[in-house]
């Protein structure tokens, strides 16, 4: 394992405000800085968030809304951080596109690679094409069809211009050698299947990163051309470098963040791939700057509503706040990495968070926190009592115990499978909750087996603990909740949990 962990989400547009594809990559990405702080301690981990402002969706936005591209996106920049604190998001750093420290860096990197010796990986040339306004994105008039985006299947304008390119295509051998030799590199497996796909079966063509400011003014001049702004996404994937270092007047990135002592891991949605994983580690690669040795580009699925992608544009986007006061935020946090393996679609539905909360949450953990409650404050006066000999059910629960602090490990820090993990916390709950039904305590108080009791209650708390400890970077208020009720030597009872949901239909 690494000495140190960095992890991003995207930096997400600000033309509206954040929907639950926003949330579910935030709350993956401090799951697993929580995660990450427990095993390698605070200082070590550093989890980035942000904003990408720039670009003509923004403009168009701000227009439409009688404002200022600052003043626009200054407002909803609010809605974003509102919504990170309303659902525990730890993050360590919040980078806006607009902040001076990336603009510089963005400056730089633009001197860099026009400056390149022998042969500048930035160029100028006259761009004729098509042009998608939504995707703010050039495309070859061999992927169009019927004058339609390829990826949004909207309207796209012809246009004629000059423009700044940047020279993707000499990187396109190194990019699929770098792939096929760190296989780490973009998950899950399908995705890393796609972008070797893609990189094998076509010629990178290299890539515009510019705008006339004619056209666009809202963006981030290019030093060597004032009359143009960088592109949306050239600026936006440098974020990443932006916020953890800088450039040496030499021209080499110096970062406490980025190194062969630390794991890096962007977190982002399958739609972004291509950026992420064709431009970002060229760009990289054309800086001279050293990968991480474990660096990760995981893509996981979209929130479906049936059969398509949950959206605004679509109109059936759903409000994470509304789902987070209606269920609960650690509910929330808990149905959207449990119910889906993350990399792959889910369909949302209340109805299948309800389903969870009476199952998973007030059925089988509500139930076993506060059963063991009230038995600690029945037979024992809510004095947790000692460790006593088990039965051969007991000592296999305890072992399941000792497991349970690698076998998370296993699932979330190698595979980024949240779901498996949870599972495998709810297996020693199950383990917990049967054995209270075939130990029958009630039995033991009733033939005055004091040792055997004492040995089973403490076995419950023990099962408890250490379930509040695993689920903490899930469900941080529910883990702390629990770690109050249960004392070192006492107990606090409060009320139950997670009360069940009552889905009968009323008269």
């Amino acid at each position: 394992m690494a000495n140190k962990f960095y992890i991003t989400t995207p930096i997400y547009y600000v033309n509206a405000s954040p929907h639950i594809g926003h949330s579910y990559t935030n709350i993956a990405a401090d799951i697993l800085a929580r995660f990450m702080r427990q095993r390698l301690g605070r200082e070590n981990v550093w989890f980035l968030t942000g904003t990408d402002e720039h670009g003509q969706k923004i403009q168009k936005a701000a227009d439409e809304a009688n404002l200022s591209p600052q003043e626009f996106v200054d407002k909803v920049v609010v809605q974003f951080k509102y919504l990170w604190e309303k659902l525990n998001i730890s993050y360590d750093d919040f980078i806006r596109t607009t902040e001076f420290r990336h603009i510089l860096t963005v400056t730089r990197v633009l001197e860099i690679l026009k400056n390149k010796k022998p042969t500048p990986d930035i160029y100028e040339a006259k761009y004729e094409g098509w042009y998608c306004i939504p995707c703010e994105t050039f495309w070859p008039k061999t992927q169009i069809e019927e004058k339609l985006c390829p990826d949004c299947k909207r309207p796209i304008e012809e246009i004629s211009e000059t423009n700044y390119f940047f020279r993707l295509s000499n990187y396109q051998g190194w990019l699929i050698e770098y792939i096929e030799a760190n296989p780490g590199f973009v998950q899950p497996a399908n995705r890393r299947h796609e972008v070797l796909s893609f990189l094998k079966l076509n010629r990178l063509t290299d890539l515009c990163i510019s705008r006339p400011k004619e056209r666009l003014s809202w963006g981030i001049p290019l030093p060597f051309s004032p009359q143009h702004v960088t592109y949306v996404w050239f600026d936006a994937l440098i974020n990443y470098i932006s916020a953890v270092g800088t450039f040496d007047k030499d021209g080499k990135y110096i970062s406490g963040w980025w190194g062969k002592d630390t794991q890096v891991v962007h977190l982002i949605g399958k739609d972004i791939l291509r950026h992420h994983a064709v431009y970002w580690p060229i760009m990289l690669h054309a800086l001279n700057i050293e990968f991480p040795k474990d660096m990760t580009i995981f893509a996981h699925g979209w929130w479906m509503m049936g059969q398509d992608k949950m959206s605004k544009s679509r109109g059936n986007a759903v409000a994470p706040l509304d789902m987070a006061d209606k269920f609960g935020i650690d509910t929330y946090r808990y149905f959207l990495l449990r119910d889906v393996p993350f990399g792959l679609d889910g369909n949302f539905s209340e109805e299948s968070i309800i389903k969870r909360f009476n199952s998973d949450l007030a059925n089988d953990l509500g139930n076993l926190v506060y059963r063991s409650l009230t038995m600690v404050e029945k037979y024992f006066q809510g004095k947790i009592p000692q460790e006593g000999v088990l039965n051969e059910q007991g000592k296999r629960i305890k072992a399941s115990i000792q497991a349970l602090s690698t076998e998370p490990d296993l699932a979330l820090n190698i595979g980024f499978n949240f779901s498996l993990g949870l599972e495998k916390i709810w297996n020693l709950i199950a383990m917990a909750n049967k054995y209270v039904e075939e130990t029958k305590p009630w039995n033991l108080v009733k033939e005055a087996k004091t040792t055997e009791l004492e040995a089973f209650i403490r076995l419950l708390v023990d099962v408890i603990k250490a379930v509040a400890d695993a689920i903490y970077a899930f469900m941080p208020d529910t883990a702390k909740s629990i770690k109050e009720q249960f004392g070192d030597q006492e107990i606090k009872k409060g009320s139950p949990l997670f009360p069940r949901i009552d889905t009968k239909p009323k008269n």
